[in-house]
């Protein structure tokens, strides 16, 4: 059973929403309906999200992405559809179990912290601890497990005045493991961030995935965040426009959209040597130096050129999938290999 599922999902603002909800369902665009006083945020959203995994929702401002969020908290109630968290749905719930699955399922960071700004550090990561009447010895330990946990060892007892905006940001993530949902919503989270800590924050936020295995929903504006955090990415302009992995994306973009979009992507960090391979043929591949499938791009250049053969691409269990040659690399990063259908339709998955 998926961690978070939503099915048909719609939010529409403004009086004569069902009745834009109706004209969207048959097949209307968002800047073409009727009643010019609604606005549709959310169209049709269908997706289910794995437990442990990282989902990834991107698009420019006004595309959605944070209306879904609040749709996801129980914040914003949708105007058509279902969400379901840990297979049970959310508008079945009554407010007293909205705010319970809340407390129990559900923990949210936010893009401005939203700290305690009279409460230390580890009053902070306490909070919800606290919320959930633990009793204060134990909510504190607890607090303080998480706090070395996200490397703030040592800065328990400052306010959120003495902290820099990387230090609160750490704070805000290490409130939201404490509580110890299975279900972590991150809204926008690091864009508030100076580029060099925001990527320090994507680097502990993958580390401390790989330890806690959490379900994660990101928004984010950036694509290359995305691609550096997501499992799968879904690419939003009120509809989902493409929903896949990043190396999906990457090499086979839906329409000319999610080709713009991809555009500055450094694509030698994100494509690996397992997705710019072809295959070996009847080639005796005995002698071929080998590479790890999931290696980047961007770690192969010395190495396929120092090399008259090519580069063998094994998996973990050391079995041949495929050869990396300087053809397949340089093939690889050049957008204009990838050839979307111009008439195609959005995709979902």
């Amino acid at each position: 059973m998926s961690a978070l599922a939503v099915d048909s999902l719609y939010k529409v603002f403004g009086k004569g929403a069902h009745q834009a909800v109706a004209e969207l369902k048959s097949g209307v665009q968002r800047d073409q309906l009727s009643n010019k006083k609604v606005t549709a945020a959310v169209i049709d959203h269908n997706f289910e999200i794995a437990s442990g995994e990282i989902f990834v929702v991107m698009g420019l401002s006004g595309s959605g992405k944070s209306t879904l969020i609040r749709m996801l908290n129980g914040l914003v109630e949708p105007t058509a559809g279902s969400i379901w968290i840990d297979g049970v749905e959310l508008s079945g719930l009554s407010k007293k179990g909205v705010r319970e699955l809340r407390r129990d399922k559900i923990s949210m960071v936010f893009q401005h912290f939203a700290l305690l700004p009279h409460r230390s550090v580890l009053e902070n990561v306490a909070f919800g601890l606290e919320i959930k009447k633990l009793p204060s010895s134990e909510r504190m330990d607890k607090a303080m497990e998480t706090v070395e946990l996200v490397g703030l060892a040592g800065e328990e007892d400052k306010l959120p005045a003495q902290l820099s905006g990387g230090m609160r940001q750490r704070v805000g993530l290490a409130r939201a493991l404490a509580a110890d949902t299975e279900i972590l919503l991150m809204d926008e989270a690091f864009s508030a961030l100076d580029p060099l800590i925001r990527q320090e924050m994507q680097d502990q936020l993958i580390e401390l995935q790989r330890k806690l295995h959490k379900t994660i929903v990101f928004i984010t504006h950036d694509l290359n965040e995305a691609m550096k955090l997501g499992d799968r990415i879904a690419i939003c302009d009120g509809r989902i426009v493409q929903l896949g992995t990043a190396e999906d994306i990457l090499m086979h973009p839906a329409n000319e959209y999610v080709t713009e979009f991809t555009a500055e992507v450094d694509r030698s960090r994100v494509l690996t040597a397992e997705a710019v391979m072809e295959p070996f043929g009847d080639a005796d591949t005995s002698d071929f130096a080998t590479v790890e499938a999931d290696v980047p791009v961007s770690e192969l250049y010395e190495q396929v050129l120092s090399t008259d053969s090519p580069l063998l691409v094994v998996n973990g269990r050391s079995d041949p999938l495929g050869v990396v040659t300087p053809r397949t690399i340089i093939k690889s990063l050049t957008p204009e290999n990838d050839s979307p259908a111009a008439d195609q339709e959005p995709q979902q998955a």
